[in-house]
């Protein structure tokens, strides 16, 4: 048990220390409070269970066993929930446009219950893409000793299938190349239980990038949901928040420059999403550290990828999970250089003194690459410019696709017009499919193109289709792919003036995203466009569009 002092309860003494406090302590003996935990350190739980997806279905019991951990170190833990919804459930709806909100929303919520609540300390348990960032932005933005877990990878599911499957059997259906049961067969196999979606989607990236940085205890994010090792991992942080609190280790300690230099390093050796580009951006903010899309331009020349993991490669998180997850590889990067090992963790130590003791990957594995034969020399993350993205893009390209892709446009102002040609087979080889007016002003809420993307490879169009859009991708999409095109379409981006037939350059080599059309044309252009009126005037989302800035500021509202 850590020695509880004074100093510890610098927030909660002043809810329920004295006489004027009665009310409030009257208010707390009803949840279970008594005499002695009124002397106690308090430790906010938040919990982002639901049922409304697998990822989330089993974090009642893991914020449990948090609570658990804090209350045996000598504080009184109490849980609380904060919401999630569910990419995998909502992509290729107009319900997906909640989906980046509801990462403002989830890191809006814990500030409001930690701040009203006077909680000391924090332990945060996260299991899906938005869930992840959103816990991050709110610890920042409290800056009390934090810690999170993430609540664990699924299993496979049969025959090696994931969601990612199921999407993409869509569109096999659609080639005719899988009938109606094969289809089902997919559909009730793919997702066998709680956990995030199994491959190095958005969800592994973030748990990963977080891990990196300092803020999860060490092996957190390699770790299967239904395990007795996750369990335990939440037990060790709510134990371990206390130890951060006797400390005065906060959140800004933690989440420096260097910290998130190593995330971006990690994300990118384990070919990560290219969300992480846009959360990580979002957190450097909430917490004051200066970082850009310049700064995973730089990091990427010297990052290999090392990772062969899906959705561009063959593996699983669960089996990088059973070779020892991230931790081997992290090493491997501090002994060539590529880490700072002197970074302060959430173990009160160093990420070198944490990494001291871990051992290689068993010998014969293929999942993670050695430096001497990596998946690509530099980041698969590229950051473009050019006249279609002049204040910048992310492109996702592992260079199984290529690094050059030229094909004429064929536009659509949506996610679902898109989906729609390219079903009916509108979409062709050499094609650059344009879906702008997603971004998130426009949108709004910069839905992912899951459903479109994972269309192209179903039908077999992958190397032969590029797809473009103001919008975003999920960390299953895989293919010729640029997303984040800033200045977005609705801000009259260079995007909203591209029409059927104009020619489109990427190239990875360059980092340029170009449209084939001279600036006349584009000026008379420029001068015939009108922005459209917002899709929404009420609610979440037309308050959403009204604050959010760019996505290559990391679509914060807060700026």
């Amino acid at each position: 048990m850590t020695k509880i002092t004074d100093n510890m309860r610098k927030y909660s003494s002043k809810v329920v220390d004295g006489v004027e406090s009665a009310p409030a302590r009257a208010m707390l003996r009803a949840v279970g409070f008594t005499d002695d935990d009124f002397n106690k350190p308090q430790i906010g739980i938040a919990s982002t269970w639901a049922n409304v997806t697998p990822c989330n279905m089993h974090i009642n019991k893991l914020a449990e066993e948090a609570g658990k951990g804090a209350d045996a170190a000598g504080g009184k833990s109490v849980i609380f929930n904060t919401i999630t919804i569910s990419d995998g459930i909502a992509n290729g709806t107009e319900g997906m446009k909640y989906s980046l909100v509801s990462r403002e929303v989830i890191a809006d919520s814990i500030e409001t219950v930690v701040g009203c609540e006077g909680f000391d300390g924090l332990v945060a348990v996260g299991g899906c893409d938005k869930n992840m960032p959103g816990c991050l932005i709110g610890m920042a933005r409290l800056n009390r000793p934090a810690i999170f877990v993430y609540g664990g990878t699924i299993k496979p599911g049969a025959n090696h299938t994931d969601i990612v499957s199921v999407f993409e059997a869509v569109g096999q259906h659609a080639k005719k190349e899988m009938d109606l049961i094969q289809l089902k067969q997919v559909e009730d196999t793919a997702i066998p239980g709680p956990g995030s979606c199994g491959g190095m989607y958005t969800a592994n990236t973030m748990a990963s990038a977080i891990e990196a940085l300092g803020m999860s205890l060490p092996g957190s994010s390699a770790q299967e949901a239904s395990s007795a090792d996750k369990s335990a991992d939440c037990f060790r942080a709510g134990q371990q928040v206390l130890e951060l609190l006797a400390r005065d280790i906060k959140p800004s300690d933690i989440m420096t420059r260097k910290a998130f230099e190593n995330a971006i390093r990690v994300i990118i050796a384990l070919g990560g999403s290219t969300n992480g580009v846009l959360h990580l951006l979002a957190m450097a903010h909430a917490v004051n550290v200066e970082l850009t899309l310049n700064d995973f331009i730089e990091i990427g020349k010297t990052t290999p990828v090392l990772a062969d993991l899906r959705p561009s490669g063959q593996y699983m998180m669960s089996e990088l999970v059973a070779i020892g997850g991230i931790q081997p590889l992290m090493k491997r990067l501090l002994n060539a250089g590529l880490l700072h090992g002197d970074t302060l963790t959430v173990t009160g130590k160093t990420l070198a003194e944490n990494l001291s003791q871990v051992s290689d990957y068993p010998a014969g594995q293929d999942i993670i690459r050695p430096f001497d034969n990596p998946i690509k020399k530099d980041s698969h993350l590229v950051i473009l410019d050019g006249n279609l993205s002049p204040t910048g893009a992310v492109a996702k390209i592992t260079g199984k696709e290529g690094l050059r892709f030229e094909g004429t446009a064929r536009v659509y102002h949506s996610e679902e017009e898109a989906l729609t040609g390219i079903l009916n087979g509108e979409v062709i080889a050499g094609d650059v499919v344009v879906i702008r007016y997603e971004g998130p002003k426009g949108g709004p809420g910069m839905r992912e193109m899951l459903s479109p993307t994972s269309a192209i490879i179903g039908k077999g169009l992958g190397k032969d289709v590029a797809l473009i859009t103001d919008g975003r991708f999920s960390g299953g999409s895989h293919g010729f792919v640029v997303g984040h095109i800033t200045p977005e379409a609705f801000d009259g981006g260079t995007i909203a003036l591209v029409e059927d037939g104009d020619m489109i350059i990427i190239d990875a080599e360059t980092r340029t995203l170009s449209l084939g059309v001279s600036d006349d044309i584009l000026t008379d252009r420029r001068k015939r466009w009108k922005q459209p009126e917002p899709r929404y005037t009420r609610g979440v989302l037309a308050k959403y569009a009204k604050l959010v800035s760019s996505a290559s500021e990391g679509a914060v509202t807060d700026k």
